[in-house]
């Protein structure tokens, strides 16, 4: 009976130690919510920053209670994060993508977010390989290095889009947007990739080898993604849910997305670009199948929960700024690591730069036509350089995931390295989102916004009337259209590509998935 009495205690004061710090962090929360409805309006600050502080100003309470012993509510975990978090939050960005845009500028997004960040990740890597020495920041294995680069290439483009609108900058708040899920997930793959290499081996195979496993991870990642999408689109369909319940429809959407997730994880591949396109096929496909009050419950409770995983992640970043047994570890001085946080920015702002211009200048080459307004000008490449500067949630969890043990590091270096990604977050988040409003709206006035040119798609329509090859024609007719096709598809390669997949999509996959035929209306 002793033994039940005391067993009972140690379950009930267990209990305590797991409710109480839990209501605290959710009140904290509802703080964040609150206060950030408030400043909705401020031209300095936004959601991002708001939870920073909140969390800077939490954990300084908590650290003077606790009398120096600890800054947080909650441990961070790593793995809590890639399993709980980071899904709503980037299926969310695939659900409520407008994919028109999307796709009309695919391929200048890729070249962003895949390509950019290869040319990014190298010059942090090279870079921080020179500089750390001379500042007396040594120690770092060949392999940390190459971490490093894919940590700081991953940004968070947050602050920016809080500030752009899709209607009044349409191309620019697609490529923003675009490019930062796509580049999340290509650092989070090249991470993972960074992970298998023998770095005592490094050699231009191994090169090959990290790129040929990036390609294989994104394109299978990719079709996991629609696979899913295109499963649960054609179960809605078939099935009929919404005649009996509409809370069916959203729970099978809610958990076929996740599974996707769960499953790519699994099989060690990129969850977030799996659940990312999930999420543009169910937008797509899935949606049309089910009944008006589940569309609207399904985008409310998709944007709800991306919100509350955001600033949860946000929130406890700026509480993990005041760990104080991190900051003991650290063997360096004030003045050299000052001068490494200010390395690693002068890095990332290089790197950077050194593909927002050039792929800049051949997306409007490969997109070039003489009636085309919706080029990449030099002030949307200065924004859109300055919207990957931030580094946010993914650059954190990396960091953990590589430095810590669920959270947790007692060796020096690894404990410089969480605390230099957390200056660097906390710097890059709070000062150039402090910039990013009052930039944007000199560098873009709003009578100068640059929409999408109506005559340049009327243009489209007009211009290319080829259909399909038909059965039913001619092998001469179907050769001729098809050497038409092809010369325009060296000419405009992005908009031939786009509207023969939408007749595709029409002939196809939406009687199969379901969806409206879009007779070439907007997506």
């Amino acid at each position: 009976m002793a033994v039940v009495t005391e067993f009972t205690k140690n379950m009930a004061s267990e209990h305590a130690h797991l409710v109480v710090p839990t209501s605290l962090f959710v009140a904290v929360l509802c703080l964040c919510i609150v206060i950030g409805h408030l400043l909705q309006e401020n031209r300095w600050v936004n959601e991002s920053i708001t939870a920073i502080l909140i969390g800077g100003i939490t954990g300084t309470i908590i650290l003077v209670l606790s009398k120096g012993k600890s800054s947080h509510i909650l441990t961070f975990n790593e793995h809590v994060f890639f399993i709980y978090l980071l899904p709503p939050i980037i299926f969310n960005a695939g659900f409520q993508v407008k994919k028109k845009q999307f796709f009309h500028n695919f391929l200048t997004i890729i070249l962003f977010g895949v390509v950019g960040v290869f040319i990014s990740s190298s010059i942090i890597t090279a870079g921080s390989w020179w500089l750390f020495p001379k500042l007396n920041f040594v120690g770092l294995k060949a392999r940390d290095y190459l971490v490093l680069g894919t940590i700081f290439s991953s940004t968070d483009t947050v602050c920016t889009l809080q500030v752009l609108h899709q209607d009044e900058t349409p191309l620019l708040y697609s490529l923003v947007f675009g490019e930062g899920v796509v580049n999340d997930a290509t650092s989070v793959v090249l991470f993972n990739a960074v992970q298998k290499i023998d770095v005592n081996r490094l050699s231009g195979k191994t090169a090959l080898r990290v790129i040929g496993d990036f390609f294989y991870l994104f394109s299978t990642s990719t079709a996991l993604g629609i696979t899913a999408g295109l499963l649960t689109a054609y179960a809605l369909k078939t099935l009929c849910f919404g005649r009996h319940s509409s809370i069916r429809e959203i729970a099978l959407m809610v958990l076929m997305a996740y599974l996707s997730y769960l499953l790519a994880e699994l099989f060690e591949l990129s969850g977030i670009l799996t659940v990312f396109f999930c999420g543009i096929v169910m937008s797509h496909y899935a949606w049309h199948n089910v009944t008006d009050s589940s569309r609207i419950s399904t985008r409310h409770l998709f944007a709800m929960m991306s919100f509350v995983a955001e600033t949860f992640i946000f929130l406890y970043v700026g509480m993990d700024a005041l760990d104080i047994e991190k900051w003991k570890m650290s063997k360096l001085s004030f003045g050299n690591s000052v001068a490494i946080y200010g390395t690693i920015i002068l890095l990332m702002s290089l790197g950077r730069a050194a593909f927002v211009f050039p792929l800049s200048a051949l997306s409007n080459y490969m997109n070039r036509h003489p009636e085309r307004t919706s080029i990449i000008t030099f002030r949307h490449q200065i924004i859109i350089w300055w919207a990957g500067l931030m580094r946010g949630a993914v650059s954190i969890a990396l960091a953990f995931k590589q430095y810590t043990f669920f959270g947790v590091t007692m060796d020096p270096m690894n404990a410089m390295m969480i605390t230099n990604t957390i200056i660097v977050v906390l710097f890059s988040t709070v000062v150039f989102g402090f910039l990013t409003k009052p930039l944007i709206s000199y560098l873009l006035p709003h009578s100068a916004t640059n929409n999408i040119s109506r005559r340049d798609s009327k243009t489209l329509k007009e211009d290319m009337n080829l259909p399909l090859l038909s059965f039913e024609e001619s092998a001469t007719t179907n050769i001729n259209r098809a050497k038409d096709g092809l010369s325009m598809l060296i000419e405009r390669p992005v908009y031939t590509i786009h509207f023969y997949w939408r007749r595709f999509d029409d002939a196809y996959m939406r009687p199969i998935f379901g969806g409206p035929i879009s007779n070439l209306s907007p997506c």
